[in-house]
């Protein structure tokens, strides 16, 4: 099974991340392939917990002075 996940590095060099199905629930490593540990872990807890609607999400505009 292929997941899809989103992930960055830090300034610190850590590598943070979520699986796109989860975005809420972020997770982390030292390196990419811990990162990628850790996000499996997390799908397998997910898979665990009952499951739960997630709420669509919405997009909004916000308008902000300028000094």
């Amino acid at each position: 099974m292929k997941l899809t996940y989103t992930y960055w590095q830090e300034k610190d060099g850590w590598f943070l991340g979520y699986l796109n199905d989860w975005p809420d629930h972020w997770t982390q490593g030292k390196d990419l392939p811990e990162l990628e540990v850790m996000l499996a872990d997390l799908y397998e807890i997910q898979q665990e917990e009952e499951p739960r609607i997630i709420p669509e999400r919405k997009l909004g505009e916000l308008i902000v002075a300028i000094a």
